[in-house]
């Protein structure tokens, strides 16, 4: 199972500033996401609160059995949450980060992420097409480390 986190305002996807975040709804997105990787399970968690998405991250990382990844999309919590980012560094499962819009072409804030350094690696500008690559890649990690 790959495990997708949407952080702050991120449940507002089709609503909010679609010339930034586009058009579609995150659900809508998620269903072709679904589709295109029919034999993984792909389980969607989206929270405004830092606690609960801090939560969320210690159940996949100690009490989930099959995640073999998070897509990580910590929304404004990305530039200043160091207790995300500390619960990333807590677990042992990879985490990539997505960000839809490319954060170091928007406001000078937006351009340091606290929460990336735990990360496997961050994917930012690439819409929602970032949510597949941060899948694409934790399955290709996932069947490297079965290799060995």
């Amino acid at each position: 199972m790959i495990a997708i986190i949407n952080g702050p305002n991120l449940n507002l996807l089709g609503k909010r500033e679609p010339e930034i975040y586009g058009n579609e709804t995150f659900e809508s997105f998620l269903r072709s996401l679904r589709d295109r990787y029919p034999l993984e399970p792909i389980e969607y968690y989206q929270s405004n609160s830092e606690g609960e998405i801090i939560d969320h991250i210690h159940r996949l990382g100690y009490e989930s059995a099959d995640c073999r990844g998070i897509v990580l999309n910590p929304g404004g919590y990305t530039h200043y949450s160091i207790a995300i980012a500390d619960a990333i560094c807590a677990i042992e499962i990879p985490v990539v980060e997505v960000h839809i819009s490319n954060i170091m072409a928007r406001e000078t804030y937006r351009h340091e992420s606290v929460t990336a350094a735990g990360c496997r690696g961050m994917l930012t500008g690439f819409g929602l097409e970032g949510y597949a690559m941060g899948v694409d890649f934790l399955l290709r990690i996932s069947r490297a480390q079965v290799g060995k």
